[in-house]
């Protein structure tokens, strides 16, 4: 229809929209309440004038829409009066109650007030509510928000303070009616166990009907989805699926009889499309996609209404929820909960700023629910500087594909930076140089990890690579350096050979492998109690990715956690290090990924833009173009691989296909061939059929790409005879050993422990007698070392006495190492009450100790004790070392009870055995 005025335009939008929502429109002259379940009637008289629309669900009046020109969309928070005004009026031929659905409507854009809230307040939709929930609603004795006042006071048990502060302030949020929160929760602190506390907590008490916990990766979807299965409230003692239903989408199927709903958010945006998803589309963060400037727009999904979900709980919402993913958000009536380690600027601002929990890794540190790093630098020559390789030397090629090589010479000078290693240019020497410093710091580092057969147990220890060509390399020679097996060292990204989800469990939970590589499946979102080392060998320009990687070492483990898949472990995981072999320490950050690339995309972004439903006519033209590039380039064989791949087609017939979608003349076809199927009917069906049948051509030419055996192989085959391998450089070391930085926190961890134990030196047993009364260290027990150690784990878990001995180790001003958390703190008490001018291990201590006294007695004339004597004496020294003193009671214990107790001392020493005892209780503690 042409020459409608403004409101006429408005108009016409509203019908089509509320026709997709199931209303039925009719005009006042017209009228059939009976013709649905909603009926949604134009021009409706009331006693202050017609109505614009007036709602009837089931017969009856329940709602009113107001119309406004599209212009008027800056100005609609005005004419909410105007829509209350109608909605408390009465209609005419019947003696309604006021009508509690009220919107205000461009047809473009909606804002709805429900007036069954307990303070109604407009909010922005994206449609309008289909019929059936109007009524649902209607029978509801409470809305949503007026039941979110019902959530009772948390219970505080078996949750941390974190979780604690978080969730009571989000409650509060929710009843302040605020539809966006954020909670900042250092990765490892619990954000998921949180997160799954208050969803039970919103379909128990304030009746959720259903909540989408919304991802951006698959992997970080199942680890959601096993802990949701694990999760046993407080309140009750069954699982959380035996109570609510759990279902991750897999497919663009969605089962209503769910409660809660896993989803990525490309699954999510393929489904509002309604398009299909292949399933390794969900593999990689769609942060990581290159997006056209003109986002291709969701429309309105019948089968997934705007109020289909209460609440989203969006997972690493730092990432992957702005420009074309937003739209997932914008189109549904929920409120939303961000949950992130690193939130940024644009976080905050999408968050409208309203941050209910603001938890960093520093404070989960100070608090002992993280562990705090170190960071030990390994620098190499050519990592710094790059190398060349001279015209007509020859070398080895390799394809990165099949890894085949080839021995030529190179037809220029090369010269390549740092940057380009691993892929451009790979330097085998640079990799083992790196591996083979690795295998010399990890025993310096971990001095305690050794086994009775003196064999060093390496750490689990986690490798961030460049590629996973880069990743292979790697493998190969940590296998060779360290003289061991395959399942010493694994691969786990989303193309390893082997199960990567096994790989991972194994790594997580078994003893091999000691070492796996990652390019990014680990990269961020896994936990991984166990790991202990980070080797950087690839650089990260992102300052919230960073942060995420680092996170994988952040986890607390109590020792007998940490042996079940590390044997030698002496202590509990009490910190974690970071060597940096790249200098990603130092490299400039910005605050986030950047999220617009620059118009020369890749390949592989292309195919992952048409993987997650990207139909933008750039797009396809740009990927046919590459494909006719392709054609020219690879042999008759790869084209034959191709068509096996695409159903049979050939190259040449994608191509045609992709061009064809935005042809000027297809377009004009379809235009007239439905003009004439589609005589009579209105201008917005017509154009309503166009749009369907020129998607259907569109569909039908993406049709192959769905398919990621054929992404995938276009990926690969471009991929063949790019790499140089040098072996012409010898790498060399420039710089090793702990950054600088770490000498400024030893100080600091130093300073701050000597003030803990000043502080208390008159409070604990222990510290009084080292401190004011050194005579009595012989009275020194087991107990009082505990109370000490109890009061400072509880106090101040960053002065931890494995923390504090690291930090004079990085100061190079301590003697061995400790054999426990109890034996440390001894040492450590004695180093800083003046009792010894170096920190010293406390056995060190003791032998000394033992054999100036065993020296003494026997001294000049004295008897000599006999072989037997001698072991027993030892046998109480070594005692005395872990329990600090030995009474006569003590004899009936290990190890002395096996060979004969207290009075096998007294066969042994006769009248001078509690002499004995008392004289070493001294002598060792002095």
């Amino acid at each position: 229809m042409t020459n409608q005025n403004p409101e006429q335009i408005a108009r016409d939008n509203i019908d089509k929209q509320l026709i997709d929502c199931g209303w039925v429109v009719q005009s006042i002259k017209q009228v059939n309440l009976n013709a649905g379940i909603g009926v949604a009637v134009k021009e409706y008289l009331t006693d202050v004038g017609p109505a614009d629309y007036v709602l009837f669900v089931q017969g009856k009046p329940c709602g009113v829409i107001e119309a406004k020109k599209e212009d008027e969309g800056f100005r609609l928070s005005v004419h909410e009066s105007q829509g209350e005004e109608y909605a408390n009026a009465k209609l005419k031929y019947l003696n309604n109650e006021p009508l509690p659905f009220v919107y205000i409507s461009t047809g473009e854009i909606t804002r709805f007030t429900n007036y069954t809230d307990p303070k109604p307040r407009a909010r922005e939709l994206f449609t309008f509510h289909k019929p059936e929930t109007l009524a649902q609603w209607l029978k509801n004795e409470k809305s949503l928000r007026k039941r979110l006042l019902d959530i009772p006071a948390l219970p505080n048990d078996k949750l941390r303070d974190c979780q604690i502060d978080a969730i009571n302030n989000l409650e509060k949020s929710f009843k302040e009616y605020k539809q966006k929160a954020l909670i900042q929760m250092a990765t490892g602190s619990g954000k998921t166990f949180t997160a799954i506390t208050f969803i039970y907590r919103l379909l128990k008490y304030a009746k959720a009907n259903r909540i989408l916990f919304l991802v951006d990766t698959k992997n970080l979807g199942e680890q959601a989805e096993a802990e949701f299965r694990s999760y046993i409230p407080q309140d009750d003692n069954r699982l959380f699926p035996e109570l609510y239903g759990v279902t991750r989408l897999s497919s663009s199927y969605i089962p209503k009889d769910s409660q809660v709903y896993i989803s990525t958010i490309q699954r999510m945006y393929s489904i509002l499309r309604g398009t299909e998803l292949d399933e390794s589309a969900e593999e990689g963060n769609p942060n990581e996609f290159a997006q056209n400037d003109k986002p291709v727009l969701i429309q309105y999904n019948q089968q997934v209404p705007i109020e289909f979900f209460d609440f989203i709980i969006i997972d690493e919402c730092h990432r992957s929820i702005y420009n074309l993913w937003k739209q997932v958000l914008d189109y549904f009536d929920v409120f939303q909960i961000g949950l992130t380690a690193t939130p940024d600027n644009r976080t905050f601002g999408y968050f409208n700023q309203n941050v209910v929990s603001d938890y960093t890794y520093e404070k989960a540190v100070i608090d002992g629910v993280l562990v705090p790093y170190n960071v030990f630098e390994i620098q190499t020559n050519i990592t710094k500087q790059g190398g060349s390789i001279k015209l007509g030397e020859w070398v080895d090629k390799r394809e990165r594909l099949t890894r085949k090589k080839f021995w030529e010479t190179v037809d220029e000078d090369v010269v390549y930076s740092g940057k380009q290693l691993d892929k451009d240019i790979v330097n085998p020497s640079q990799i083992r140089l790196i591996i083979k410093s690795l295998k010399e710091t990890l025993p310096q580092i971990f001095k305690e990890r050794f086994d009775e057969d003196g064999q060093f147990e390496v750490p689990k220890t986690l490798i961030f690579a460049k590629t996973d060509s880069h990743a292979d390399d790697i493998i190969d020679i940590v296998r060779e350096e360290f003289g061991e097996e395959n399942k010493f060292c694994k691969k786990i990204t989303y193309r390893s050979e082997d199960d990567p989800k096994s790989v991972l469990s194994n790594f997580r939970n078994e003893y091999y492998p000691r070492i796996a590589v990652t390019v990014d499946m680990i990269a961020t979102g896994t936990d991984i109690k166990p790991l202990e080392v980070l080797l950087f060998m690839r650089d990260v320009k992102s300052k919230s990715y960073y942060e995420q990687m680092k996170g994988r070492g952040t986890r607390t483990l109590t020792i007998e956690q940490l042996r079940k898949v590390s044997k030698t472990a002496k202590f509990a995981k009490d910190h974690f290090v970071i060597i940096d072999a790249i200098g990603v320490e130092s490299s400039q950050k910005t605050d986030s990924r950047p999220l617009e690339k620059t118009p020369g995309v890749s390949l592989k972004e292309l195919l992952n833009r048409v993987a997650v439903g990207n139909r933008e006519e750039e797009t396809l033209t740009t990927l046919a173009n590459r494909l006719i590039r392709m054609d020219r380039q690879i042999n008759e064989k790869e084209k034959q691989d191709f068509a096996q791949n695409a159903d049979g087609k050939t190259i040449n017939h994608v191509v045609k296909q992709l061009l064809n979608a935005y042809d000027p003349d297809t377009l004009e076809n379809i235009k007239t061939k439905v003009n004439e199927t589609h005589k009579g009917q209105a201008p917005i069906e017509i154009e309503k059929a166009i749009q369907e049948q020129h998607q259907a051509i569109i569909e039908n030419a993406v049709v192959f790409f769905h398919s990621p055996n054929l992404r995938n192989f276009i990926i690969d085959v471009r991929k063949k005879y790019d790499q140089i391998i040098d072996n012409v450089n010898i790498d060399s070391i420039e710089k090793i050993g702990w950054v600088k930085d770490n000498s400024a926190l030893a100080s600091q961890l130093v300073t701050d422990f000597t003030a803990w134990m000043q502080e208390h030196k008159d409070e604990l047993m222990a510290l009084q007698i080292f401190y004011n009364q050194p005579f009595r260290r012989r009275e020194l027990t087991y107990t009082m070392i505990k109370e000490v150690f109890e009061k400072l784990q509880n106090d101040k878990p960053t002065l931890a006495p494995m923390n504090v001995w690291r930090a004079y180790e990085a100061l190079e001003q301590c003697n061995g190492s400790p054999r426990n958390e109890l034996t440390a703190i001894v040492s450590l008490i004695r180093k800083i009450s003046g009792l010894d001018t170096t920190l010293t291990a406390y056995d060190k201590i003791v032998d000394k100790n033992f054999q100036d006294w065993v020296f003494k007695k026997q001294a000049g004339n004295a008897a000599k004790f006999n072989e037997e004597q001698m072991q027993w004496l030892r046998m109480i020294k070594d005692y005395v070392v872990n329990s600090f003193h030995i009474d006569k009671d003590d004899f009936d214990l290990n190890p002395f009870n096996a060979q004969g107790g207290l009075g096998k001392m007294w066969q042994l020493f006769g009248n001078k055995t509690e002499d004995i005892i008392n004289e070493l209780n001294e002598a060792l503690a002095a």
